[in-house]
């Protein structure tokens, strides 16, 4: 593993409008420092919404060609959330787009039904772990955050540090009536899963009124932050260091100790 240099990108999302917002957070991610990962929020160029006729674009769509380009230009691996209709289904879909051209995606498993998401999106049942630099990351979106046991970084005697990932990545559109919660369960799953978190939330009003504190940060594997956002639009880049993260593994590994189990994905 070699040091990794990721920016959060906290922007207030403008309403329903994909070539506004890609016009602005084209702009923010040109401002960042040079980076290896750069982070977007859920849902970026629409806000978190339930109108997926009117926004759902397809993987062949101008949105997802622009993300590609973007990280072609940056020369950087670039992730975020997208409304994404593939068949006659639409997806709250995190792409993973790389410089090289190269791209994955992850289908939000959990949906969050006290704003509907249920009734209008499709559910993952796949999680997605994709390598940078050595570093295996988890991405994750929004309400996934609330899950521990979709989260838990398994027991893997083949991978280096004998687990499966080592940065859990969380975009997400998380009010901030419940901004304790995003905050607390930022750590609780850094300290749990004995890995690196990052959450790169929004700011701003949405389209129907729900405010957003942002509270984006960057968690070590024993909890503490490495940085935390504020309340306001704006870009920072920090360096993640695999030694620190090496040797707590080492000195308190608890995973060895984790219980076994298979989830039912059916459900």
């Amino acid at each position: 593993m070699q040091t990794l240099t990721v920016s959060l990108i906290q922007g207030a999302t403008r309403w329903h409008d994909a070539p506004g917002n890609r016009d602005y957070y084209g702009r923010l991610v040109r401002g960042a420092a040079p980076s290896d990962l750069i982070v977007l929020p859920e849902t970026f160029l629409s806000g978190f919404t339930n109108d997926t006729l009117a926004n759902a674009e397809s993987m062949d769509g101008p949105s997802v060609a622009w993300i590609r380009a973007l990280a072609d230009e940056a020369n950087a691996t670039i992730t975020g959330s997208l409304v994404i209709r593939d068949g006659d289904t639409v997806y709250n879909r995190l792409i993973w787009a790389a410089p090289n051209g190269d791209m994955a995606w992850y289908d939000k498993r959990h949906l969050f039904r006290m704003a509907g998401e249920h009734t209008r999106y499709g559910g993952g049942n796949e999680r997605l772990i994709v390598e940078l630099k050595g570093w295996r990351i988890l991405p994750q979106v929004c309400y996934d955050l609330r899950f521990p046991v979709w989260l838990r970084n398994g027991r893997n005697e083949d991978a280096a540090g004998g687990m499966d990932y080592d940065l859990a990545l969380f975009v997400a559109n998380w009010p901030a009536p419940r901004r304790q919660p995003w905050r607390t369960l930022l750590r609780a799953r850094a300290i749990e899963n004995l890995a690196y978190v990052i959450g790169v939330n929004r700011v701003g009003v949405d389209g129907n009124d729900l405010p957003y504190a942002g509270d984006s940060a960057a968690i070590d594997p024993v909890g503490e932050p490495l940085v935390e956002l504020g309340t306001q639009e704006q870009v920072v880049t920090l360096v993640l260091d695999p030694a620190p993260l090496k040797a707590h593994r080492e000195r308190f590994p608890a995973w060895m100790d984790a219980d076994r189990f298979s989830l039912d994905l059916s459900v």
